[in-house]
């Protein structure tokens, strides 16, 4: 035990989401004593798409999640994409790096499944702990444990610790309290979702609309901004929403759920996305994408996951960056804790953000960019017209737009695609 007097842990993971349990399963298989703290009471829902991309399923198989559909994941071959009139099924690509298959799992039983993970590695956790701030030492700067209220009466504690992982989502509420602001040259996105009873539960591809129809007004169909989903679920249910970037001239200005409503009533009848049909309400969130939220280590501070911003900014993913990121964090604070309190023990932590930047910098840049350019309705509208008639095309744009490539002997795409985020300015 590294524990020093008074503290409560030798590291304080903030929120046990994706992000939070990961780095937490992988701090305590690695010895450190680790504290989880989570606001909400565990199982517990989140909105969200519920599918994850091959190199979501990679991260499920690093940490030892059983993957298997007797485990109860739904598989899925690629990805079904709708709009220019065609429709177009993109099988994920065969490589060394990810495997071939996709996943689609509730998030109530998802980030329920990693919590219990890394309990049994050893991390402590504590559900119904609200974190509310930092606590920062007032003679040197540096953040040595969080405050919080826990419990139906809401009593307010302090935990303390060395080092803090700040798991905590897009509210980023223990960045906030110490000035880390969001940055408004990377884009955001806004999601909303609903489930359904549907027939198309059982289907082989996530499927994606980058165009939205409202044909509710017979004779007068009227496109509407963003893109669309529907998952089936494998229960019979289908996870359905949209999305749309802060690029968009109808980011911020448009009812988002009334939007889903418009798309929804002009799909075919037979698929059953009617408001009868519906097995509860429309949930929103926000996607923190591209970096927009930096520095990711500052005295003490490692922001990992969406409290960084990490969500792909090509596609909307976020699990995966999340829980890639706290293996990163993870393995920089292992590092750390390995050497002396100090300047060696801080160049360790200052590699996690370097790493970071190695990692998806380059990526970033590149996806930032895509999203001014979509988020300009004439490019999206002859991207969806002329780009989804070149299978070849969009094949290269699959593992571009889902970030599957090989960076080491991989195909001729794989190769450029490399090149390109290397020589791609980091974000």
């Amino acid at each position: 035990m590294r524990r020093g007097p008074g503290e409560d842990a030798e590291v304080i993971v903030v929120g046990a989401g994706p992000a939070g349990a990961t780095a937490a399963t992988y701090l305590a298989r690695a010895g450190v004593d680790v504290l989880l703290l989570e606001k909400s009471v565990f199982p517990r829902e989140k909105v969200c798409g519920d599918g994850l991309t091959p190199r979501g399923v990679k991260q499920l198989i690093d940490l030892g999640i059983d993957t298997s559909e007797k485990a109860g994941w739904l598989h899925n071959r690629g990805l079904r994409i709708v709009g220019g009139g065609v429709r177009l099924e993109l099988p994920w690509p065969e490589l060394a790096s990810f495997p071939p298959y996709g996943v689609v799992r509730p998030r109530q039983d998802f980030d329920e499944l990693l919590a219990r993970n890394a309990q049994r590695a050893g991390a402590r956790l504590l559900e119904d702990t609200n974190v509310i701030g930092a606590i920062t030492d007032e003679r040197t700067g540096r953040i040595v444990g969080v405050t919080a209220k826990i419990g139906p009466e809401r009593r307010p504690v302090t935990y303390r610790a060395p080092l803090i992982l700040g798991c905590d989502g897009v509210s980023a509420r223990l960045a906030l309290s110490v000035g880390l602001e969001k940055r408004d040259d990377r884009p955001m996105g806004v999601a909303v979702r609903r489930y359904y009873t549907s027939p198309r539960s059982h289907d082989d591809y996530l499927e994606s609309h980058l165009e939205l129809w409202d044909r509710s007004v017979p004779g007068e169909p009227r496109l509407l901004p963003g893109y669309g989903w529907v998952f089936g679920m494998g229960d019979g249910t289908a996870n359905v929403g949209l999305g749309i970037l802060s690029t968009s001239k109808a980011y911020g200005k448009t009812d988002y759920r009334a939007l889903l409503r418009s798309w929804l009533d002009g799909t075919p009848e037979e698929w059953g996305l009617r408001e009868e049909n519906a097995t509860g309400k429309v949930g929103g969130a926000a996607l923190p994408m591209g970096f927009n939220r930096t520095p990711h280590y500052r005295n003490g501070l490692l922001l990992v996951g969406d409290a960084g911003g990490m969500v792909n900014p090509f596609n909307g993913e976020g699990i995966a960056y999340a829980m890639e990121s706290a293996r990163v964090a993870a393995e920089s604070v292992v590092h750390a804790l390995a050497r002396a309190e100090g300047s060696s023990r801080e160049r360790a932590l200052e590699g996690y953000p370097t790493a970071l930047r190695q990692r998806f910098g380059g990526y970033y840049r590149l996806g930032n960019l895509f999203s001014r350019l979509i988020g300009q309705p004439l490019v999206m509208r002859a991207a969806t017209r002329y780009g989804l008639q070149i299978t070849p095309l969009m094949k290269v744009v699959l593992k571009l737009l889902a970030n599957l490539y090989d960076t080491r002997d991989g195909d001729t795409i794989d190769r450029v695609i490399t090149t390109a985020t290397r020589l791609a300015p980091s974000v």
